[in-house]
């Protein structure tokens, strides 16, 4: 497969006025202090004061973001057209490679390439410039500069990766060839190919050697885009393993937003964001391919965001890439209808159940096309209650048996239940069981006897108004109801509520609604919660 690398840098953030004058902040990471045992050896506080070590997403700074959805009309003119624009920064004075990956809406990666980001760098992106113009990044607030930045809490004097706090460059990169090349046109023939695989889900095989089916059909370009920090501006790709032995790194320095924009009047007319989904490293840091003497990445995480990537990792953990893990179990409100003509779609992510192949084998893109969920449940205002039961995974799917990796979908749509009639409600909410159900070897968490883990998913929720005054457009994740380290739950037989069965004790249950018996690490008490309506 021909793959694009482009170098996107841009140059160092203006600073105005005194702002890094004399700066005392420290910004780089210290270690995190540790409870010593207690009497008796009895631990006499958590083991680690480590606030990093564990499987519950926020925003914060990060090794890996992804942007869980997008959607570009290139066919129409840039004035009208739907586009996703999306923002990289490094929030680290140190320079960082960020490696960006553009997936079909079936996990096939079609296009990667490379963000050269100075200290404090920014380096926004338009889809539309990629698949209509062929263009990565235009010249504008670009640079084609390699100079090792310079730390400006230290002055204009470039300091060597020997001086401890110090130093102005990145000690983690270990090359920065091929960092060059703006302002990265795409040749004409990888351009039609993006444009058929992203649409059509198959290309010619001239730009992309890849004649399969590797994605959905859609009259836009949709998929889905990961960020990872990089040691060295490259080629690789996150479904063949060595990526995570030359060239990922653990480094929690980057932040990301996307927006959705939708500017045609005769549509939409609106346009909303939200951060990307930010996935740390735990631990942090390190230069590319640490590993023990034993060939064991210390981490607590029970498996990963990379997972099913690093099956084949021969005496490797497989949870080299150290990522935290995504939930299955979300909560997302909707409304439908109204004077105000509101509508409510999901921006759902799934994770595969293979590595997305060019081919109809097992390993192909194709078996991503329909991925199960165990169940979802829809909710009036009222508390009154629809049900809908998975799909199966086959290819290709059937009509509403199932989803793919990504997809936006309407509240009203045919994969989730109707909505509730008994009170004429327009508002709601839905529980989403996104838990594909396979323990296939795509997962490190399928030997006998090992814990039950769920699939990954992320719920984007977006909602639309289209009332006398104008258009409206928001976006926001859902509320996610257990963390990535939590068990896998099966369909609802009595109550629904928030995960329960926390691998490692992680938190990620905020409460327990009765009757269920809420376990704990140590395991000698147990407790129920008070998640229940008053009488």
């Amino acid at each position: 497969m021909r793959k694009l690398t482009v170098l996107a840098m841009l140059a160092a953030t203006l600073m105005v006025g005194p702002a890094f004058a004399r700066s005392t902040h420290n910004l780089m990471p210290t270690p995190n202090a540790t409870f010593s045992p207690g009497v008796g050896g009895a631990a006499s506080g958590p083991s680690t004061t480590n606030n990093d070590d564990t499987c519950d997403i926020s925003v914060a700074p990060a090794a890996t973001l992804l942007l869980p959805y997008f959607e570009v009309d290139f066919k129409s003119s840039a004035a009208t057209a739907r586009t996703t624009l999306f923002t990289i920064t490094n929030v680290s004075y140190i320079p960082q490679i960020a490696h960006v990956v553009v997936w079909t809406d079936w996990s096939f990666p079609a296009l990667d390439f490379n963000i050269f980001l100075t200290g404090y760098d920014v380096q926004p992106i338009n889809l539309y410039d990629i698949f209509a113009r062929g263009i990565i990044a235009p010249n504008s607030g670009t640079s084609s500069n390699t100079t090792v930045p310079t730390n400006p809490t230290l002055g204009s004097t470039p300091q060597p990766s020997t001086a401890g706090t110090g130093n102005s460059t990145n000690p983690n990169i270990n090359s920065y060839a091929g960092c060059t090349g703006l302002p990265g046109a795409i040749p004409p023939s990888l351009l039609t190919d993006l444009q058929l695989i992203f649409t059509t889900g198959k290309g010619s095989g001239v730009g992309i050697g890849c004649t399969s089916t590797v994605g959905g059909t859609h009259a836009n370009a949709v998929g889905y885009i990961t960020v990872d920090v990089n040691a060295n501006c490259n080629t690789s790709l996150p479904n063949v393993f060595t990526y995570f032995t030359t060239n990922i790194l653990w480094d929690n320095v980057l932040i990301g937003d996307y927006e959705d924009i939708q500017p045609n009047p005769a549509l939409v007319n609106a346009a909303g964001g939200a951060p990307m989904v930010h996935i740390r490293a735990i631990p942090e840091g390190g230069p590319v391919g640490t590993l023990s003497a034993a060939g064991v990445i210390p981490t607590n995480l029970p498996f990963t965001f990379y997972d099913r990537y690093t099956v084949n990792a021969a005496g490797v953990d497989r949870r080299i890439d150290r990522r935290q893990p995504l939930p299955a179990l979300f909560a997302a409100r909707y409304i439908s209808g109204g004077t105000g003509s509101f509508n409510t779609n999901y921006k759902i992510w799934r994770e595969g159940i293979t590595v997305g192949g060019c081919t109809t084998g097992a390993t192909g893109a194709i078996n991503n096309s329909s991925l199960a969920f165990t169940e979802f449940v829809k909710f009036d205002e009222h508390e009154n209650a629809s049900i809908a039961g998975g799909g199966v995974v086959i290819s290709p799917a059937p009509p509403g048996s199932g989803l793919p990796e990504t997809s936006l979908n309407a509240v009203s749509g045919s994969i989730f239940p109707p909505i509730p009639t008994a009170a004429s409600d327009i508002a709601g909410w839905m529980y989403l069981n996104l838990d594909n159900g396979s323990r296939t070897p795509y997962s490190r968490d399928n030997a006998a006897g090992a814990a039950n883990r769920p699939s990954q998913n992320w719920v984007v929720i977006n909602m639309t108004a289209s009332a006398a005054q104008g258009q409206f457009s928001v976006n926001f994740d859902s509320a996610w109801l257990g963390n990535g380290c939590s068990s896998a739950v099966p369909a609802t037989t009595t109550q629904i509520g928030p995960s329960q069965g926390i691998i490692l004790g992680q938190s990620g249950a905020p409460v327990c609604p009765p009757p269920i018996v809420c376990p704990v690490q140590a395991g000698s008490v147990t407790y129920t919660g008070t998640n229940i309506t008053p009488p």
